[in-house]
């Protein structure tokens, strides 16, 4: 078998070791998150190019340069502007429900290819673009990458990881977002030297670094043993899969609740109509409720956008793109602090951790931009700073918290029979929030001005009492028996009814 990191079987853990052929695969796998970081990272960074927005975007760069009566909350206030960024996230919400079918009915393994070849003819097309209608439709073609990427890549990782240090194996998914974004800020940072003015081209066309990756490695990833006992009734072919990635030929447990599981899944035909039934109503919740926390909470339009509101406070190009960058290895070091943390300490109390310092910073960026920035001038360059370092405290928080879990979590409690319909609910909201977010924060900014930092933290303690409440703890708990957490939640169980789980029981003995 091939060598690894033991794993400690307690608590109801199955057998089996953090093997290489496992990591390697997932490594692979979790490329998916480097191109929805890439562009993440990319789309504020050459929005804040100069010769960017006056090839595709005059107006808004009339308006930078030369209009000294418009606020400076208004300045980049252009729904075409933001249509460039926040297209993809439509095209990906429409792709994600196909995804879904393809990852059911095919497995987890089309799907990242897809997602992976999609991606790159997308940024094949943004870095070749010469109207602003071919930059949209590569943008949709990216959109639909990012839509099969994110609906299979987490659950590939919380199938193939061991129960024990699943959230671990997930946070990868986020650590990769990261890598994806820095790369972004660093490309930008440096592309936007180049003389001649077509330093946006590279930022762009990069993108299909990591999507060729990903499609390519996805024709030798191996499929998931959930997967494999899903989609054929061979077993033996499941179980030399399964032990393979643990690392021990005592899988049989393991294998025979899969098996079990297969059964509960056949046996649902429509895995969204069920998804409405009562026994789910706790998974439907979680699906719709975290990712749409998660956008709310206003990251990814500061991701977006950060090197715009830099220049809004008066910072140059170059200064914003690098505040950019440091913003983002920031965030990225805190989501190394969570894969560590994850397994340990549980899910719970990094919520609770994160959501308090997100507020906090957010508050008093809001403060300090409503008494030092007006409607026109710039800020103090102290001030300014101050601004950054509050920022990079907001982003540390989310990368300790609904950053890596608000993939962690939903990857993870969703049962085989409903996996693929309630994942790709869940990107689904996830990227119809990326999108209107994105699409009206310009509009907002220039409209609540300071207050929008205000509107953030006050969704930020809605969330975090959510959590509290609402949440059980899903620490190493096996993905196959993490119905019992709703069985024993104090308010969940009154939902669902005892009634329901044995409906379910029923089913899987008559299924048998």
């Amino acid at each position: 078998m091939a060598g690894g990191f033991v794993i400690s079987s307690e608590g109801g853990q199955y057998n089996g070791k953090i093997t290489w052929f496992v990591v390697l695969s997932c490594m692979m796998a979790a490329m998916g998150g480097v191109i929805f970081g890439y562009d993440i990272g990319i789309s504020g960074g050459v929005t804040s190019m100069e010769p960017f927005l006056k090839k595709f975007f005059p107006e808004v760069y009339t308006r930078m340069k030369e209009d000294t009566k418009i606020s400076n909350y208004c300045k980049f206030d252009s729904q075409l502007l933001t249509l460039f960024t926040s297209s993809l996230y439509l095209a990906g919400l429409i792709a994600s429900f196909f995804a879904s079918s393809v990852t059911r009915a095919y497995g987890r393994k089309p799907s990242i290819l897809l997602g992976g070849a999609a991606f790159l003819a997308g940024a094949a097309l943004n870095g070749a673009a010469v109207s602003i209608y071919m930059l949209i439709f590569g943008r949709v073609l990216l959109g639909v990458g990012v839509g099969f990427a994110n609906q299979s890549v987490p659950l590939y990782l919380a199938e193939m990881a061991p129960s024990k240090y699943r959230g671990a194996f997930n946070v990868a998914f986020q650590i990769c977002i990261g890598i994806g974004q820095n790369s972004a800020t660093l490309i930008n940072y440096g592309t936007v030297r180049i003389r001649g003015g077509w330093g946006w081209r590279i930022s762009i066309a990069m993108a299909g670094v990591p999507a060729a990756f990903l499609a390519l490695g996805a024709l030798f990833l191996p499929e998931t043993p959930n997967s494999l006992i899903q989609h054929s009734n061979d077993h033996e072919k499941a179980k030399k899969m399964l032990q393979k990635i643990r690392g021990t030929d005592d899988v049989q447990e393991e294998l025979d609740d899969l098996i079990e599981a297969s059964y509960a899944s056949k046996a649902i035909k429509h895995p969204f109509k069920n998804l409405m039934q009562r026994k789910y109503r706790p998974q439907l919740v979680m699906s719709v409720a975290i990712p749409f926390f998660q956008q709310i909470t206003g990251i990814n339009v500061i991701s977006f956008y950060a090197p715009l509101l830099f220049l809004t406070l008066g910072s140059g190009e170059n200064a914003s793109l690098m505040a950019a960058t440091v913003i983002g290895l920031i965030g990225s070091t805190f989501v190394l602090m969570a894969l560590v943390l994850v397994d340990r300490v549980g899910r719970r109390p990094l919520f609770h951790v994160g959501g308090i310092q997100m507020l906090v910073s957010q508050l008093m960026v809001g403060g300090f931009m409503a008494a030092k920035l007006g409607d026109h001038g710039t800020m103090d360059k102290g001030y300014a700073f101050a601004v950054l370092i509050l920022i990079c405290a907001y982003i540390s928080g989310f990368g300790l918290s609904w950053g890596p879990l608000g993939w962690v979590v939903t990857s993870e409690i969703f049962p085989l029979e409903i996996r693929s319909a309630a994942q790709s609910i869940t990107v689904a909201v996830n990227l119809f929030m990326t999108f209107f977010i994105a699409q009206i924060f310009m509009a907002m900014l220039c409209h609540f001005k300071s207050g929008i930092f205000f509107f953030f933290a006050a969704w930020v303690v809605v969330m975090s009492v959510f959590i509290y409440f609402l949440l059980p703890e899903t620490k190493n708990i096996p993905i196959e028996k993490m119905e019992k957490i709703w069985r024993e939640h104090f308010f969940w169980k009154r939902v669902i009814g005892e009634s329901a789980y044995e409906e379910v029981e029923d089913k899987k003995t008559e299924a048998a």
